[in-house]
């Protein structure tokens, strides 16, 4: 009864899908791309080759499976579905990826079409996200589910007591590669013992970063002798906390801003808000302004090696926190908001003393005072983050490892 309710749901949602596009061009895209997703899949023989097919909800969790596409990419080809258009618009060119599309509504259509045309050797699953009808699909074709850096916490709903039907879509699952001891605790008190702890692919991802080219001209002229604050994939909510910071610092401290959403009216509105000297990428950069608003993307990563402090936007309010290893690879002290209960790396590092929280813009001044005045604390902290990294590395080679060795 449970999956000919979900059925029914899931036709009337695609039903209905067509409205969504009316609400943003976000969902515009997130409506039109999928229109293209047949033609895609046709206009491919996957007959001519063995396949992977890697489903990344998003753009982070397509960074998560980045090292472990590469890794089988030496003898796949790789198929990579995406949920969002933030994941499926950026990365639907990458060298990486021999055919990327949209994943379709969640309908047992849908799925027989999808697998039935790509009949992919395994089907890897990015942190979370499944779904009823692609995983039983893919049952009923004898062909594996990986779980990789999967994320399980006992608030999510499957663990609820309405969550059984939920839960039974992981039976489905050929084997779960859970990135911490809590998610492999919650997957065996519900009876799971496919299980293995291997750590999540993002430090590895991140990792292989010092050893790349990450000058900046632009930033390494415009910080020059400064201690540099990067505040990086920043929201409108996290400008309350620290635009008082900014304008009553000193002049031998610069911030770096790289807002996550590039629109001229929010790069505009920050800007107002700023009573220091500033400088906007696009327009010009005068390298004696204590603020850059750098309104591009594809830089931050390289920004962070630049930076002495960093903040992480995404968790003063519900947005989702970004990736603080990105910063934290380059070492420095991590600042985040306060909301960080869905991101273990998170809350990991903050038990080690690498990642501070901040609510408002009183903690967030406090917290960027102790740590400019106090240079041994400020060294100290940013030890701490990266030897968080390299301990933490190695999930790659452990995963593929074993997915290869019981040959997918």
């Amino acid at each position: 009864m449970q999956a000919f309710l979900y059925n029914i749901l899931s036709y009337f949602f695609e039903l209905l899908f067509p409205l969504l596009k009316l609400v943003s061009p976000k969902m515009k895209l997130f409506v039109e791309g999928r229109k293209q997703t047949n033609k895609i899949l046709k206009n491919i023989d996957f007959s001519k080759d063995e396949w992977l097919w890697f489903h990344c909800a998003s753009l982070g969790e397509y960074e998560q499976a980045v090292p472990v596409i590469e890794k089988l990419k030496q003898q796949y080809k790789i198929a990579v579905s995406f949920f969002s258009p933030s994941g499926y618009e950026q990365k639907k060119k990458h060298h990486l990826i021999d055919c990327a599309f949209y994943l379709p509504i969640d309908t047992p259509k849908n799925a027989r079409f999808v697998v039935q045309h790509i009949q992919p050797k395994a089907a890897l699953f990015i942190k979370y996200e499944f779904w009823r009808n692609y995983f039983s699909q893919l049952n009923k074709n004898n062909i594996s589910i990986y779980m990789v850096s999967a994320s399980f916490r006992q608030n999510q709903a499957l663990f609820k007591w309405y969550g059984g039907f939920l839960k039974k879509t992981l039976n489905f699952v050929s084997h779960f590669f859970v990135q911490n001891e809590i998610s492999a605790q919650l997957l065996k008190q519900h009876g799971f013992t496919n299980i293995t702890i291997s750590g999540d692919t993002r430090f590895d991802r991140v990792h292989r970063q010092l050893s790349m080219n990450n000058e900046l001209d632009f930033i390494a002229n415009f910080k020059k002798d400064r201690l540099a604050i990067v505040l990086g994939s920043t929201w409108p909510d996290c400008e309350t906390a620290f635009i008082e910071t900014i304008n009553n610092s000193k002049d031998n401290i610069c911030f770096i801003i790289a807002p996550h959403e590039i629109k001229l009216e929010k790069i505009e509105a920050l800007a107002s808000k700023l009573s220091v000297p500033t400088s906007i990428y696009s327009k010009a950069i005068n390298n004696n302004d204590r603020v850059l608003i750098v309104d591009a993307i594809g830089f931050l990563t390289k920004i962070y090696s630049y930076a002495d402090i960093a903040y992480i936007g995404g968790a003063v309010g519900t947005t989702g926190l970004h990736n603080i290893l990105e910063a934290a690879v380059f070492g420095m002290p991590i600042i985040t908001g306060k909301n960080t209960e869905k991101f273990p790396e998170a809350q990991n590092l903050e038990t080690k003393g690498g990642l501070i929280k901040i609510s408002d813009s009183e903690s967030f001044r406090t917290t960027i005072e102790a740590l400019i005045n106090n240079p041994e604390k400020r060294n100290s902290i940013s030890k701490i983050t990266s030897n968080f990294i390299n301990d933490n590395t190695g999930a790659t080679e452990y995963i593929t490892a074993k997915i290869i060795s019981k040959k997918l």
